[in-house]
């Protein structure tokens, strides 16, 4: 029994920042019902290669892209843009206790299917709307994409090497961290909302945009500016009150440095054999060090040329030198660490034998998250779900596929 077993959640959601909140919340338990469009399905199932293999080696429908976001869940698929289909959603809507959507602002009250029509038919029912600038602003007409999002949220004006070197200026992330984080932030809003209408039985609307995550999630950098007036600049993989906190090229691969203090500094340069640069006043001090950067660095970068990662890393680590590699990630799935946490799960699946899936990061005593379902199919749970929650005999649900409203 998860935590959120008691609680049914209809998604209308696709892509990424909405699916990663309703995953979430399936891991807990909940029931999340994924509403698709007949035949084509979220749009995140096509965007491949890489697809998911059967279990003769050809490649299947489900992409891997659609796999990291869907597990957990049910699947109906129904055309919301029928009066059928609006119908059969204010059905599901009335049996459930959350809602998420991600459409264009308004384009469900189109449809009949915004939080003012349903929470009539669900007095307490919480409805979570997901856009990329919100319901109420001058860009709140504007579709929103996390790439874009991150460079107008700001992310990307600290990320990335210095414009002065080589290879500088703005970067985005490796994954759409505004999605995700979007996604996680409606989660937290999602079980706010749940623990407010247990106490009060009283259902909200919720108003998620990613550009107000990416602003929100910027921390520290933020107040950086808020207080001293001046935007923080790119500083790569660089820190820019510590020296050396950076990466470095070995004879092989990449590892990172995080010298803390003089002491590790010395430890350092002793491993590398280069004993003398903790003597030199230039570089004695991390105050020296820094005003001294642009000399220090490529001399540091030589020395750790000269041997491999597990080198340094098994030297670093027996000097006390915090340190770390750069992993790519079957590196980083064969990992002891990675491996004793089990945060790879391998799951049964219909068209593959198995697929393996990475497993939620939170760990609990009582209620652990589990993975207990594959990323659904297209479809596959249309005829259980609409038979279970609304009474949907095989007659009407012939008659409904037959007019391609599911």
């Amino acid at each position: 029994m998860g935590a959120l077993s008691h609680i049914r959640v209809l998604d209308l959601t696709r892509v990424l920042a909405g699916p990663w909140c309703g995953q979430t919340l399936a891991d807990f338990g909940a029931d999340v019902i994924k509403v698709e469009r007949p035949k084509a399905g979220d749009d995140t199932r096509h965007w491949g290669p890489p697809y998911l293999q059967d279990t003769e080696g050809a490649p299947t429908a489900e992409a891997a892209y659609y796999l990291a976001a869907n597990r957990n869940k049910r699947s109906v698929t129904i055309d919301i843009s029928t009066a059928d289909g609006q119908q059969l959603i204010r059905e599901l809507a009335a049996q459930s206790d959350v809602v998420l959507e991600n459409y264009k602002v308004g384009q469900l009250a189109k449809y009949g299917l915004d939080y003012d029509a349903l929470c009539k038919v669900k007095p307490d029912l919480i409805y979570c709307s997901i856009t990329g600038f919100g319901q109420s602003g001058p860009y709140a007409g504007r579709a929103g994409y996390d790439f874009i999002v991150q460079g107008m949220g700001g992310f990307m004006s600290i990320t990335g090497e210095r414009d002065s070197l080589p290879g500088g200026g703005p970067q985005k992330a490796g994954v759409a961290i505004a999605d995700l984080m979007t996604g996680m932030y409606s989660t937290v809003a999602v079980l706010a909302a749940l623990a407010h209408r247990d106490r009060t039985g009283t259902g909200q609307y919720i108003d998620m945009a990613l550009l107000d995550v990416q602003v929100a999630m910027l921390a520290n950098m933020n107040t950086n500016f808020l207080v001293s007036g001046t935007p923080p600049a790119r500083w790569g993989n660089a820190h820019p009150n510590i020296v050396p906190y950076q990466t470095f090229k070995t004879s092989d691969s990449w590892i990172i440095v995080g010298v803390g203090n003089d002491a590790q500094f010395r430890k350092f340069v002793e491993v590398g054999a280069c004993p003398e640069l903790a003597l030199d006043p230039r570089f004695a001090t991390n105050p020296q060090r820094v005003n001294h950067r642009d000399t220090l660095v490529p001399i540091l970068a030589a020395m750790v040329e000269r041997r491999s990662k597990a080198d340094w890393i098994a030297s670093l680590e027996s000097a006390g030198v915090p340190c770390g590699p750069i992993n790519d990630l079957g590196e980083v799935f064969e990992d002891p660490q990675v491996v004793a946490r089990e945060m790879q799960v391998k799951v049964a699946h219909p068209l593959a034998g198995e697929v393996k899936l990475v497993r939620s990061p939170i760990k609990m005593s009582a209620t652990p998250p589990e993975v207990t379902g594959h990323p659904p199919l297209l479809g596959e749970h249309t005829e259980a779900v609409l038979h279970e929650l609304l009474g949907v005999d095989a007659e009407r649900l012939a008659s409904l596929r037959a007019a391609g409203i599911v």
